[in-house]
């Protein structure tokens, strides 16, 4: 699967999203936000994880797009190159924005978001967040990196250490495996890893996206955190001035590698 394939779809995508779009907005007597087609209305096509997975570890590196077009990609293009329309209508480098948790800024993981967002070409929230729910959860609690390209390695060959993160959040997953490992940030050593977890996210999503496809998704999602914390801060408790289902532990325990450390918090 070559590369500049992905480069042309990424351009000829956007051309046709965008003609398409214009179409529609043209059209005499449109309502605002009128779409010519029901909404969540493409069709998920399952796939091969593994396979997958190496489109997206590939996808990493491309033009140094980063995880959230890789991931996105390795879902979405993959439908395109083997069904065509509507998939390749989609402008791909758009996806490059979630790079390093969003333009740099280390929110949410864009490996992360790139999956997300692929879910919601196909399913509404009520459908979609439980599996969102899934797979987040299982990135709080996975030591990555798990997937190793071998000799294809496009940073540094070898295996690489892993770490848990315990959180969805770009800036803690990263700091939290350099500070484990003693690897800085700015390494190639740090790349590969986020490029190998890109791969990870990718084949882990898409085996949820077949469970949903052939009905045998069955979601857990479950924190113990996220309880604990809800006793007390959540909508008709003592403090209701938190929202979210991220474990909490990560930014409020107090931990060795966290700074924000709370008080009269047991």
């Amino acid at each position: 699967m070559a590369l500049n394939r992905r480069a042309m779809l990424g351009t000829l995508g956007g051309l046709a999203f965008g003609g398409a779009l214009a179409a529609t907005v043209g059209k005499v007597g449109a309502a605002p936000f009128d779409q010519s087609s029901a909404p969540f209305g493409w069709t998920p096509h399952k796939l091969d994880p593994a396979a997958c997975a190496k489109t997206a570890y590939d996808g990493y590196w491309f033009e140094d797009y980063g995880c959230c077009y890789g991931a996105f990609y390795a879902i979405v293009g993959t439908m395109a190159e083997k069904y065509g329309a509507p998939y390749n209508q989609f402008p791909f480098t758009m996806m490059e924005v979630g790079k390093s948790g969003i333009s740099e800024w280390g929110t949410i993981c864009g490996a992360l978001l790139g999956v997300a967002s692929a879910y919601a070409l196909f399913w509404g929230r009520k459908e979609r967040n439980a599996m969102v729910t899934e797979l987040f959860r299982w990135y709080e609690k996975t030591a990555f990196p798990t997937y190793d390209p071998g000799d294809a390695a496009k940073g540094v060959k070898g295996p690489l250490p892993m770490s848990t993160s315990d959180s969805v959040l770009c800036h803690i997953s990263v700091s939290r495996w350099c500070y484990a490992n003693k690897k800085e940030q700015s390494s190639k050593d740090r790349s590969e890893r986020c490029s190998r977890v890109t791969a990870d996210v990718a084949a882990k999503g898409i085996a949820i996206l077949n469970a949903k496809i052939d009905g045998s998704f069955k979601p857990d999602g479950k924190s113990e955190a996220v309880a604990y914390c809800g006793e007390c801060h959540g909508k008709g408790k003592t403090a209701d001035n938190s929202k979210g289902l991220m474990d909490c532990r990560p930014c409020h325990s107090g931990g060795e590698a966290t700074q924000n450390k709370f008080q009269n918090h047991p």
